[in-house]
């Protein structure tokens, strides 16, 4: 069917105006009863997030997501054009989406008035009808809103109180739209204010004069808690017209914070060299995110965000697809030496405590990467420092193993009797493996409690028992050059004393 061009065609067609809040709300019910998938790539708010932000699209209400860095606010914002039509006409010509039958603008009602029913139409689509602003201190009421061009005035013989001196801002050419502040407290106190009329009573004013335009704006806001204190504030007439407060959170699980992970890393790069991400080294990846959010050397109040576990994940990736690509090799699995050398990920994303400070960043960085590796191994396997036996439990079950830390005597009594290896950040994984089998019982650790392993995963799981038995403080490990060294933890301890020991003179 062919779109009307006029506004004739348009009225024939029997088109009937919806402001955009009856608009979002009629098609999220109709959404709602066809059972259609509403929101793309957002994890673990379907109980909690999603369903307020839909009771205030329902009660036709603005809403503002508060919430820590790295909790997926501005996704969400993105996602609510969704909820409009694919495309709603406006007169062609007018600058503010004016609704041909109800023009605000000068220019609109112009049109109208000189052309009538033949006065064009042009449709826009629900894409055009967003727009965002990042809120910072430079912002300006002019461009939020607008000004008086005196320029445009003077060349049009014009007075400053006559609507076309006027050069609107962003949120006027939004009427009709869903516009976005992000990061709302950052916006200086005096230009906040301006947002009030446009809240509460949906129009405008510019520089005192008599010009007032009744616009139609779905407005939404993000903000993170900790900028209340540290950088702005958010004014109390604002929050009261500011209909729903709706708190984002970190994903409350290991598998959601996985799967968040899982889809906006970049780990598929291409046939060759491919690499495999074994699952208990991708748990590990999200265990070091649970373990920031809970680190006394981590302001929690600033938050850990997503970001972390997905540009971790990634340099471990590249650190196996380099060694898969000096080696020649077409497909390579990642390791514990990959998980090691990709400290830098997280100590870009941790802002430090003073404690944390006194640590090192890079101290702190390493010490989350030992936590969550230890974390993971304790789920999987039993308490290495227990002796009293237990029943096993295998990967996959609910709860981690009590376990018996006999099971590991093998590996103990082979490195209490002086043995060390050394794994090499360059050596590929068969060769690894076939140095890695010659500890008794290590293999059939890995067999026995990494029940879903992958053939090629034999040695990344073996070099991951090593890991954390040395996390548990049964072996003991030095890391130098990307070379990891494992030996009897006792036997360390005792060659660190002898060598401490003042000679006698």
């Amino acid at each position: 069917m062919t779109q009307p061009k006029t506004i004739g065609e348009l009225r024939r067609a029997g088109y009937e105006t919806r402001s955009v809040r009856d608009e979002m709300r009629h098609n999220l019910l109709r959404m709602l009863r066809e059972k259609t998938p509403r929101w793309s790539g957002i994890v673990g708010y379907d109980a909690t997030v999603l369903p307020n932000i839909e009771n205030a699209i329902l009660a036709k209400q603005d809403f503002i997501l508060l919430g820590l860095r790295g909790q997926a606010k501005t996704r969400i914002l993105r996602q609510l054009i969704q909820f409009l039509d694919e495309t709603i006409p406006a007169l062609d010509g007018a600058a503010l989406n004016d609704d041909p039958f109800a023009p605000v603008s000068a220019e609109g009602r112009r049109i109208v008035a000189e052309k009538g029913d033949d006065a064009p139409i042009c449709w826009i689509p629900r894409e055009q009808r967003y727009r965002e602003k990042l809120a910072t201190p430079d912002v300006t009421i002019a461009d939020l809103i607008g000004d008086i061009d005196p320029i445009k005035a003077a060349a049009r013989g014009l007075s400053y109180a006559d609507e076309g001196a006027i050069h609107y801002g962003i949120i006027p050419r939004t009427n009709r739209g869903i516009f976005a502040i992000n990061e709302l407290p950052d916006l200086q106190p005096r230009i906040q204010v301006g947002l009030l009329n446009i809240l509460e009573e949906r129009d405008f004013q510019i520089r005192g004069f008599p010009i007032r335009l009744p616009l139609d704006i779905m407005m939404v806001f993000a903000a993170n808690p900790e900028d209340y204190t540290n950088r702005g504030n958010i004014i109390t007439p604002l929050r009261d017209r500011i209909a729903a407060q709706i708190l984002t959170h970190y994903p409350k699980t290991v598998d959601e914070g996985m799967l968040i992970t899982a889809q906006e890393a970049w780990t598929d790069r291409g046939p060759s060299p491919k690499i495999n991400i074994p699952s208990f080294l991708r748990e590990t990846v999200e265990r070091v995110a649970f373990e920031a959010r809970a680190s006394e050397f981590v302001n929690q109040s600033s938050g850990v965000s997503a970001r972390l576990t997905i540009a971790l994940l990634e340099q471990i990736v590249s650190n196996a697809e380099r060694r898969a690509a000096r080696l020649g090799l077409a497909t390579e699995t990642a390791r514990v030496c990959d998980l090691l050398a990709s400290a830098p990920a997280v100590s870009g994303k941790v802002e430090l405590v003073y404690e944390g400070e006194r640590e090192g960043v890079e101290v702190v960085a390493n010490r989350l990467i030992g936590l969550g590796l230890k974390a993971t191994f304790d789920q999987f396997f039993p308490d290495a420092l227990r002796s009293k036996p237990t029943k096993k439990q295998a990967h996959g079950a609910d709860a981690p193993p009590a376990g018996d830390g006999s099971v590991f005597k093998p590996v103990q009594d082979w490195f209490g009797a002086g043995n060390t290896i050394v794994i090499d950040d360059n050596q590929d994984s068969v060769s690894l493996q076939k140095m890695l089998v010659k500890i008794p019982g290590l293999e059939r650790l890995t067999k026995e409690y990494l029940t879903k392993l992958r053939d090629d995963e034999s040695a990344a799981a073996m070099e991951f028992v090593l890991e954390g038995l040395h996390q548990n403080s049964v072996l003991a490990r030095t890391l130098l050059d990307g070379s990891l060294t494992y030996g009897d933890m006792v036997r360390s301890m005792l060659e660190g004393m002898e060598f401490k020991k003042p000679r006698k003179s």
